[in-house]
């Protein structure tokens, strides 16, 4: 899902405040979380290993961080029936589940997620939303309201039957429904289940939900329908049942074969999860033949057109279509439909040969960006994806859909995104790159969660932040005009220096601000880690080993930080300690600059370099003061002495005999070292926002030349608050500048440099705002002068 926003900066917290962040995260409990939260806040070890946070590895899941010998998942097959009914703006729905289950553990029952009825009014997701009081309340919040109230979503089970048609006992916790078994399903075993139900899809004006619907000017409708059916809720080797209630955060699913019949006014157009299996049926013959020609298509070809996608939505329907759709090995099944529907479609192959057909649906209130852009999109995103990740999109087509949902969703091959322009035809910018960026977000889910299968209950950084770190590449491989992301390094500061923030690794609905801190912050971090602390060869290796080892699996945040480890042959438990289980930022100053030379014990050098020092200093302010004062041994001559002749830098027999008789008892090397003529330069930094990090650097000399280098993230072992470097050049040092390109994601780059530069900042000029007057306003004249006191 694609996330947009960003909050003001704030102070940074105290360890106390980070103390209780981290115990909220859910990740850890108990002593281990408590020394983990100690050694993370201000003054702790931020090299501290991570062995008593991270879970030991166990017979699933191994210390490398890749699945062991006895990893195991399960698996769900579906036979679904479900009709739209366009004038209850419904769906009613048969499904025929089958659930093998391939853990080692018998199950009594099975857990499936009703997502639907976050929208009741007792819903937990409703009863523990807050509001705080204040001047303004927007009218969608109370609409929202009242329409929970008031207007009977949800899903609602009709009946549970095992596969002879015996009512099987269930109940339903909020948005949870536990099915008891007649029989305790073994290992290894399946079980069969019938389930029926409707619920009616929520208005988008009035509900912001993943299912949606709207009407259009002439009446015609537009579904997106998501979250629709019963789903078995993932039961896994490290938390059993998640039956974690749908507050907000995305669902933990099982991979599924599907087989979805859907039957719909005979007017209407529907894209989906899956391969259409009767486009015969469905699809004119001109149509087909349109798709056909868009597979070699050099440009997005109309399979329907504005045209007909206008006809159809002005006609009214005779009748029904059921459109059938298959597919294997992916995780959840959404799907849209409408009679205002345009369409078009472009194919696109890969270097090894598999082929994907890239394709949109959309209304005509969308173009002219969505026929321009959309379809092209997600090309871009099937191509870069792969090229990151190493693994080519698996299925046959990737597909986009306007749909009347907040910025956009994503499910296996189709995804919802809600930009269109205002003021048709024109477009601005703003809406180009919204869209595009939305597109590339939304199919790039495909590879996170929809082939990395992480639990998004839980984490959701690890689908919506591997995956905005990708994107962000993919845009910029688009345009270089594109908008910067927003989790950028050098533009990850208000997200860094929040007052209020809790650890990414947090569970998911525990965020105080999700766009922040489940987004951009893990793209800031993992930019951070490929450009600064790994290099991108590097980090590119073990990236692509972890999307290797865990394709079509569930991987844990542990898993993640394991591979990357295994994979670069780097320690990087204090990158995560400080990233993922902290709130501190990077501040790095260069705080103290001292030159020095060698000594070389010759006291003709030395001494002449004394006298030298000492007269560039040139005199002092008495000395200025006093100059043409006559002095008494200028009266008197006769005063002066040996001592007027030889001053302190004069070198005698005796110096020069202890400097002979040094050299013979040092070695050649010694010797040479003694008059090597390198310049020692100290360079003290001070880690002021307490986020350790490598120190990229770039240091000016006086003939003008430049040098680049940067100090691992180690030289913070010692002290975390400062540390000093010693540099031996040839050339006299004349700057330093810490982190010259902006990629480490430090907050405060007027403290970076040596000499120091001055801040800049703009200076607005204002005028006071003018008094209300409302006598004029209401067209009220003034009193009668007469009518004043005397």
């Amino acid at each position: 899902m694609r996330y947009s926003g960003l909050r003001r900066p704030r102070k940074r917290p105290g360890s106390l405040a980070l103390l209780a962040a981290v115990l909220l995260a859910g990740a850890v409990s108990g002593p281990a979380a408590l020394r983990a939260a100690e050694q993370g806040a201000p003054g702790g070890d931020p090299f501290a290993q991570l062995d008593e946070v991270f879970p030991a590895p166990t017979a699933a899941r191994t210390a490398s961080g890749a699945p062991g010998p006895g990893y195991w998942q399960q698996h769900v097959r579906y036979r679904i029936d479900v009709r739209l009914d366009d004038g209850l703006e419904s769906i009613f729905g048969d499904a025929r589940i089958i659930y093998e289950n391939r853990s080692p553990h018998a199950l009594s029952y099975l857990w499936f997620q009703l997502d639907h009825n976050r929208f009741r009014p007792h819903a937990l997701s409703q009863l523990s939303r807050t509001d705080e009081p204040g001047p303004r309340l927007p009218f969608a919040r109370l609409t929202e309201i009242l329409t929970v109230e008031e207007a009977g979503l949800g899903i609602s089970i009709e009946r549970v039957e095992d596969e002879a048609g015996k009512e099987l006992a269930h109940h339903i916790v909020d948005t949870m429904m536990r099915v008891d078994l007649p029989r305790p399903l073994q290992p290894g075993g399946e079980v069969t289940l019938k389930i029926s139900w409707h619920l009616r899809i929520p208005p988008a004006k009035e509900v912001s939900n993943r299912s949606a619907m709207e009407r259009f000017a002439d009446g015609a409708p537009s579904y997106f329908v998501a979250m629709w059916y019963p789903r078995p809720a993932a039961y896994t080797d490290y938390g059993g049942w998640i039956t974690k209630a749908f507050l907000y955060g995305e669902p933990a699913l099982e991979f599924g074969d599907f087989d979805v019949r859907i039957t719909v006014p005979e007017t209407f157009t529907v894209a989906a999860t899956g391969t259409l299996q009767n486009a015969d049926d469905v699809l004119t013959e001109e149509e087909r033949r349109r798709l056909d020609a868009a597979r070699a298509a050099d440009r997005p070809v109309f399979v329907v057109t504005p045209e007909e996608a206008r006809a159809r939505s002005a006609r009214k329907a005779a009748g029904t279509k059921t459109w059938r759709f298959r597919a294997e090995n992916v995780r959840d099944f959404a799907w849209a439909a409408s009679p205002r529907f345009v369409w078009d479609a472009k194919g696109f192959r890969y270097p090894s040969g598999r082929f994907v057909l890239a394709q949109s649906f959309y209304p005509p209130e969308g173009m002219p960006i969505w026929d321009r852009f959309s379809t092209e999109a997600v090309i871009q995103a099937l191509d870069v994806y792969a090229r990151i990740t190493g693994l080519e999109y698996p299925w046959p087509h990737a597909t986009s859909v306007n749909a009347p949902i907040r910025s956009g969703m994503e499910y296996p091959m189709i995804s919802a995104n809600a930009p269109r322009p205002k003021d048709p035809p024109s477009y601005s910018r703003r809406e180009k790159y919204a869209l595009i960026g939305v597109v590339i977000h939304e199919v790039g889910h495909n590879w996170f969660p929809m082939i990395v299968n992480s639990d998004e209950r839980h984490w959701l950084w690890m689908d919506e932040g591997l995956n905005s770190f990708v994107d962000a590449m993919a845009m910029r491989l688009w345009d270089r005009d594109a908008p910067p992301s927003g989790g950028l390094p050098e533009r990850i500061a208000p997200v860094m220096t929040r007052a209020a923030q809790r650890p990414i690794m947090t569970q998911s609905d525990a965020y105080l601000d999700r766009g922040a801190t489940g987004y951009r912050k893990v793209e800031a971090a993992l930019t951070v880690l490929r450009d600064v602390v790994l290099g991108r060869e590097v980090f590119d290796r073990a990236f692509r080993e972890y999307v290797r080892r865990w394709a079509f699996r569930r991987p844990t945040p542990y898993d993640f930080f394991r591979t990357m480890e295994d994979a670069s042959g780097v320690d990087l438990d204090w990158f995560w300690r400080g990233w993922f289980y902290g709130t501190d930022h990077v501040d790095v100053a260069v705080a103290r600059v001292v030159r020095a030379r060698i000594d070389t014990k010759d006291p003709q050098r030395e001494m002449a370099w004394k006298r030298a020092r000492d007269e560039a200093l040139g005199p002092d302010l008495q000395e200025k003061l006093d100059a043409g004062l006559q002095r008494r041994v200028d009266r008197d001559p006769h005063l002066k002495d040996f001592y007027n002749e030889h001053d302190e830098y004069t070198v005698s027999p005796k110096d020069v005999a202890d400097y002979e008789k040094l050299l013979e008892g040092l070695s050649e090397k010694e010797k040479a070292l003694l008059a090597t003529g390198k310049r020692l330069t100290f360079v003290t930094f001070e880690n002021l926002g307490g986020l350790v990090s490598p120190l990229p650097l770039e240091i000016r000399y006086a003939d003008g030349s430049t040098t680049r280098l940067t100090l691992p993230a180690e030289i913070w072992r010692r002290d975390p608050r400062k540390a000093t470097k010693l540099f031996v050049t040839d050339k006299e040092i004349t700057g330093i500048r810490f982190d010259p390109d902006r990629g480490t994601g430090d907050v405060d780059l007027w403290n970076n440099a040596w000499p120091r530069e001055p801040e800049e900042i703009t200076i607005e000029l204002t005028k006071p705002e003018p008094q209300r007057n409302l006598m004029k306003e209401m067209g009220e004249a003034p009193p009668d002068a007469g009518h004043r006191r005397r």
